[in-house]
This record gives C-alpha cells, sequence and structure tokens, in this order.
C-alpha cells in the first residue's frame, strides 16, 4: 500500500492515519448526485474517525450508524475540538446558581435572569458570592432599569453594591460602559470536573494516612477533617445540590503542606459526594492562584468561566 498516497487521495485537507481515536469533519463527494449548483453533490460528516487505511476511513456520528468514506471521495476535512461535556454546556448563570446552596439562609430575588443575593446574618466578613448581584444573562428589562434595583436592593440592606459578571460578556461591557470598574481582586475560574475522574485522579497516588472526620452541617452540607493522631492538619467543605457537588474551603495547617493533604481532603469530600449520587464537582480558584489551578487542572477539573465583580464606586466591599 502506498501509505502516502492513501492519506492524501483528494483536495488539501488534514486528514489521516493520525486522526484515528479524534473528532473530525468530512466533506465528500456524494458519487452519482448533483448538487443545487449543477456541480458535484456534496455532504458533511462530523463525528470520531474510529479507522483510517484501505483507501476509507469511518467516522462515528454522535447520533446514527459509522459512516464509510472512500478517501477518494474526501474533498476536505480536518480535526475540530472534543464536543464539551454535557456539564459544560450549561450557562454560567446556571453553573454559579449553585453556589447559593453554600448559605440556605440566603436572601434572594429574581431580576430577569439575574439574582439579587443578600446574605441577613453573615458570619465574620461579608462574602462577595452571598451579597452581590449574579449578572449573567438577560435581566429581561432595561439595563439602566436593572442598575437601578441593584442599587436600590443593596441600599435597602447597608451592603455595598456589588455584581459578579463573567468576565468578557456582553454584561459586563454594559456595566463598564455604566462606569462600574472591577474590584482589582477576585477575579475567579469556576471549574468543573466529572466526579469520578477527578476522584480517581486523586487517589491514583495513595492517600497520607490520616483519618477523615465528617461533620454534617445540615441537608447536603458537611466540613471534612483530616486528623492525625488528635491534631487537624487539613478541612474542607462541600455542599451536594441536583447532582453537583461544590467544593470550598480547602485548607492545610502551614507545617503540613506538601504532603498531598490537600489532594486528600478533596478526595475525602468527593467520597463523600459520590455516596449521595454526585456526579459533577465544581470550585472557584481565584486566576492569580496559579499553583492552585494546575492542581486542579491535573485532577482534571476544567474552566468552564471566569466570573468578575464590579462595583460602581469605590465602596466598602465584602470578602470573596
Amino acid at each position: 500500500m502506498d501509505s502516502g498516497r492513501d492519506s492524501r487521495q483528494v483536495g488539501n485537507h488534514l486528514l489521516g492515519p493520525h486522526v484515528v481515536g479524534r473528532r473530525v469533519v468530512v466533506r465528500r463527494l456524494l458519487r452519482g448526485e448533483t448538487g443545487p449548483s449543477g456541480g458535484p453533490a456534496m455532504t458533511d460528516v462530523l463525528g470520531t474517525c474510529t479507522a483510517w487505511g484501505g483507501g476509507r476511513c469511518v467516522v462515528v456520528p454522535e447520533s446514527g450508524d459509522p459512516v464509510e468514506i472512500a478517501l477518494a471521495d474526501i474533498v476536505s476535512g480536518k480535526p475540530v475540538p472534543p464536543r464539551p461535556s454535557v456539564r459544560h454546556r450549561v450557562s454560567a448563570a446556571e453553573a454559579e446558581s449553585h453556589v447559593a446552596a453554600l448559605w440556605p439562609h440566603l436572601v434572594t430575588e429574581p431580576l430577569g435572569g439575574w439574582t439579587l443575593r443578600s446574605d441577613p446574618a453573615p458570619v465574620g466578613r461579608l462574602r462577595r458570592r452571598a451579597n452581590s448581584c449574579l449578572a449573567m444573562g438577560d435581566p429581561g428589562l432595561p439595563f439602566a432599569d436593572a442598575e437601578h434595583r441593584i442599587r436600590s436592593f443593596y441600599a435597602e440592606r447597608d451592603r455595598p453594591v456589588l455584581a459578579q459578571v463573567e468576565l468578557g460578556s456582553d454584561v459586563e461591557d454594559a456595566f463598564r460602559a455604566a462606569g462600574w470598574e472591577p474590584l482589582g481582586n477576585g477575579d475567579a475560574h469556576f471549574l468543573l470536573a466529572s466526579l469520578a475522574r477527578a476522584l480517581r485522579s486523586c487517589n491514583a497516588g495513595g492517600r497520607p494516612a490520616t483519618v477523615a472526620r465528617y461533620h454534617e452541617k445540615g441537608l447536603g452540607q458537611v466540613v471534612v477533617e483530616l486528623v492525625e493522631g488528635e491534631v487537624v492538619v487539613a478541612r474542607g467543605e462541600a455542599t451536594y445540590q441536583r447532582d453537583w457537588l461544590g467544593v470550598h474551603g480547602l485548607e492545610v495547617v502551614p507545617e503540613h503542606r506538601r504532603r498531598g493533604l490537600g489532594t486528600a481532603a478533596l478526595a475525602a469530600l468527593l467520597d463523600w459526594g459520590a455516596e449521595r449520587g454526585a456526579t459533577t464537582a465544581w470550585l472557584h480558584v481565584e486566576t492569580d492562584n496559579e499553583p492552585a489551578a494546575a492542581l486542579y487542572g491535573r485532577l482534571g477539573f476544567a474552566r468552564h468561566h471566569t466570573g468578575r465583580y464590579l462595583r460602581p464606586a469605590t465602596v466598602r466591599v465584602a470578602g470573596p
């Protein structure tokens, strides 16, 4: 077999044996058929290439039967990125809506597709996620009216006026055009992972010899502590809601860092979520925390979107 000829039969495409196992789009001739302009008819096939050789390739669409294509009929084609998983197809607003489960007593008010949020009884510093307008999507009314309602809502509660937007979105542009400005800190990636995959990755290197103590705070909420002897060396919290497990507050005692305890605490929380049927894990990591982002990436987490807090002027600001 002439492998060079087998790889490049027709057209100037980027296909060949190297695309087996990858998602591709292939434009091919339909022999014996005429196209709308009177020339040869063509059609596109999008799917995973499962075979290449012997003068043919096989592409399996996401639905339907495998399609066998003669290499001589390929007009053009190329590899394409994998289709995002179902969990990555949700909107930023829907993904961020799971954050409300961290504060069961949160006061919320819909503003079209936006959500006004306020914690009526904060413990310690004000949390931005609990005391800001989740401004992702469509407010369902003119921007000026929506902005006025945001200001009124937080003024009524003696809270700083804050909006959480998706970085680079049209909504952010509208706020910026109205004179709002970033806080200068607190930009955070929203990361998602298959819980099962993340748990396998956490367990791949084994776990430190610690005891995990679970303290359930309420329906769907837990705190885990990793203990050596009677000393707590790491902790974290998780919230379960609608098959999603949110992880937050992961901490390792400074003198016990670099021992894999953070990963072990995360694994303990994922264990807890898996027992309750969670299939998706999520968490926030600030954009300037590159070591943490790299760790989560190795464990199977991927960025869904990035959030940013905006304010209309210099005001008293809540914590993360």
